[in-house]
């Protein structure tokens, strides 16, 4: 009796662009989402939905700059994630950035605006922000990052995360003076 034969294994164009142009630069796209996401799981989900989208769209790739295409999806992907999840967020460094905060106010308008009433106010402004405004708050204001460091991320020039930034705390604090945490009048 003869062997059986296996079937031929037919060359799936897709699975082969996948093995040749993302699967070199798993290394790149980990390194990336973890510096994006600053957690080792997280960044290791964020690979994992990148993965899937790359695999979905390797037979529109053509071939150039892999690295790039890989990295953009990358970023869009967290952008996407992010726009999900960044109300929550917000809410929770809000939380724990402002409430401990009230006795270092010094006098008058600084002492009422981190009182026990601003951190309602301060949520609202923030959630009346378009996306862009917000994401600009949280990374400089809240995480700390520098303007470059969120240019970056944001994959924006650094004037333009300044802008923004500009338009969002100026956009707070006419949202915060009509609530009443204006200047002192003389």
């Amino acid at each position: 009796m003869q062997a059986p034969t296996l079937p031929a294994m037919t060359a799936d164009p897709r699975q082969a662009a996948f093995r040749e142009y993302v699967l070199p630069e798993l290394d790149v796209l980990l390194r990336v989402a973890r510096r994006l996401t600053r957690d080792h799981t997280d960044a290791e989900d964020l690979v994992q939905d990148t993965l899937v989208r790359a695999y979905r769209a390797v037979d529109r790739f053509d071939g150039r700059y892999p690295r790039a295409w890989l990295l953009t999806i990358l970023r869009n992907t967290h952008y996407n994630r992010l726009r999900k999840r960044t109300p929550d967020l917000l809410e929770d460094e809000l939380a724990q950035k402002l409430p401990g905060r009230g006795a270092d106010a010094r006098d008058g308008t600084a002492e009422a605006a981190l009182g026990s009433g601003f951190d309602p106010q301060v949520r609202d402004a923030i959630a009346s922000l378009s996306i862009k405004h917000r994401q600009v708050i949280a990374l400089i204001d809240l995480d700390g990052l520098t303007y470059q460091e969120a240019a970056d991320m944001l994959g924006v020039p650094p004037g333009t995360v300044m802008s923004r930034l500009h338009r969002a705390r100026a956009k707070v604090r006419d949202h915060l003076e009509a609530a009443g945490f204006g200047k002192e009048k003389p």
